[in-house]
């Protein structure tokens, strides 16, 4: 089994694949508006299990969906890539990253991305956190739970048109697969990957939004000096999505010697 996904051939022979990781209650789509920015790359985005094309897929726990990663991949033949992840998708680049079998990785872009808690007891509250909210993903209407979703601190810096426009965008979600994904990738289940990621030997950078406290101080746990996006809270890409863009371009033509 594979997850849904989009390849999309570069313009230039030898570069390394983008593979796009979405966030929780996102999809693929997330990642359109910057295809054309990167169309000199080959480019892989990826339906995590739950969401979007892969809404019948499960995976019980990072490990899982580590190898349906992994499958999908090689089942377009890529091994040469950069994977770029946003929050959820953070975290499973992250995970992907610090694990043995990952030669073809050539660097690591997280935006807004957990590492993982190394306190047992905040990993038993996130978890039982993370348990209540799929509780109420199976029990209540979809856009009810979002509206709440969309109310906690981290997303502090929407406006109340955003968030609107946001429950709007993922009431389509199948609420069912979504408590699944949630429960199965819960940050309380997460490794601490704090120890791993400070070995990489691959570039590993971190974007957040200058709004984005929590995750600023993400990025100082790594020991990182994270890429502001002006003006955006946790969601930059969306926020932001011209100085996003710039951003990302810097980043991988820093690394990859590619004609503007």
């Amino acid at each position: 089994m594979i997850l849904h996904a989009t390849h999309k051939p570069g313009l230039r022979a030898g570069l390394p694949c983008v593979v796009w990781l979405h966030g929780f209650l996102g999809s693929q789509r997330e990642w359109a508006p910057f295809y054309d920015s990167f169309a000199q790359w080959p480019q892989l985005s990826i339906d995590l299990p739950g969401h979007g094309g892969s809404a019948d897929i499960t995976a019980e726990g990072f490990a899982a969906v580590d190898d349906l990663l992994r499958k999908t991949l090689l089942s377009y033949n890529i091994l040469n890539y950069w994977l770029v992840g946003y929050s959820l998708g953070g975290r499973v680049a992250m995970y992907h990253a610090c694990q043995a079998e990952n030669t073809g990785l050539r660097g690591l872009i997280v935006e807004g991305g957990n590492p993982g808690l190394a306190d047992p007891e905040a990993r038993k509250a996130r978890l039982a956190s993370d348990l209540l909210w799929a509780q109420r993903f199976r029990e209540r209407p979809v856009a009810e739970v979002l509206e709440t979703w969309y109310q906690q601190p981290v997303f502090r810096s929407l406006t109340d048109a955003q968030r609107v426009a946001l429950v709007e965008l993922r009431s389509h979600n199948n609420p069912a697969t979504l408590a699944d994904m949630l429960e199965s990738t819960s940050l309380g289940a997460q490794p601490d990957l704090h120890t791993p990621l400070h070995e990489l030997h691959v570039p590993f950078h971190y974007i957040c939004g200058e709004r984005d406290e929590k995750f600023r101080a993400a990025a100082a746990g790594l020991s990182l000096s994270p890429h502001l996006i002006p003006a955006a809270g946790h969601n930059a890409h969306r926020e932001n999505p011209a100085a996003f863009r710039l951003c990302l371009l810097t980043l991988l033509r820093q690394h990859i010697e590619v004609s503007p």
